[in-house]
């Protein structure tokens, strides 16, 4: 496996936890909307392993919380940046090298906010709407000749970004809880699953989905 990140600090912490439970990992600095620096991590992970199966293409940012008059522009461009040209990128870079060692799987991190709206967060959603979009499309240029590509849409879940957004404070948890019909907010784990079976034998007829693992928050 290979962990890219532009954060060295979690991204080497990242492949040292993978090595510690068995795995074989190692760590690439990478920032994703950097066609270089995606072009870089593809042949790494070709050159580590010898071959490239799958990949999930996950970076988000939050962004500004401001109607679109009032939106900053250098943070609209670098939101679609990160999680739209990003997932392009990854996607660019990624399906030759899966075709040449005979077929895999790619999932993208899309969102809850990939498929309804929020108020506040045109930069997030519009990538994220994005991301589905260009799933869809791969999974139809590709998905006969052996690269499927898929989609998940987390709800709120444990992370740097939305740890940072909850800023600690047991109020904003219980009340962004309780927008989750399930009753709670989800660990990484329960998302990680999603993508890891997404990218398994079984889920081989699943092409172009876009999934919502999100404890029913756009059931409702």
């Amino acid at each position: 496996m290979v962990v890219a990140d532009i954060d060295e600090t979690g991204g080497t912490e990242t492949a040292e936890l993978v090595r510690k439970n068995g795995g074989r990992a190692v760590f690439q600095a990478t920032d994703v909307a950097d066609p270089a620096a995606v072009e870089r991590m593809v042949e790494r992970a070709v050159g580590e392993f010898g071959r490239l199966d799958f990949a999930h293409n996950n970076a988000g940012i939050a962004g500004a919380g401001a109607p679109i008059p009032d939106y900053p522009l250098e943070e609209w461009y670098r939101g679609i940046d990160v999680m739209l040209h990003g997932v392009f990128l990854g996607m660019r870079f990624e399906i030759p090298a899966i075709l040449a060692s005979g077929g895999g799987a790619i999932v993208n991190t899309a969102s809850g906010a990939g498929l309804i709206g929020f108020p506040g967060m045109s930069a997030y959603v519009a990538a994220k709407h994005g991301v589905i979009g260009l799933t869809k499309t791969a999974a139809l240029e590709f998905g006969a000749q052996g690269v499927r590509v898929n989609a998940i849409c987390p709800g709120t879940a444990f992370s740097r970004m939305v740890d940072d957004w909850l800023q600690g404070d047991p109020d904003n948890l219980a009340e962004v809880a309780a927008l989750h019909p399930i009753g709670r907010i989800a660990q990484p784990e329960e998302i990680a699953e999603a993508a890891v079976w997404l990218c398994s034998d079984a889920a081989s007829f699943m092409l172009g989905a876009a999934i919502p693992v999100d404890g029913g928050y756009t059931a409702q």
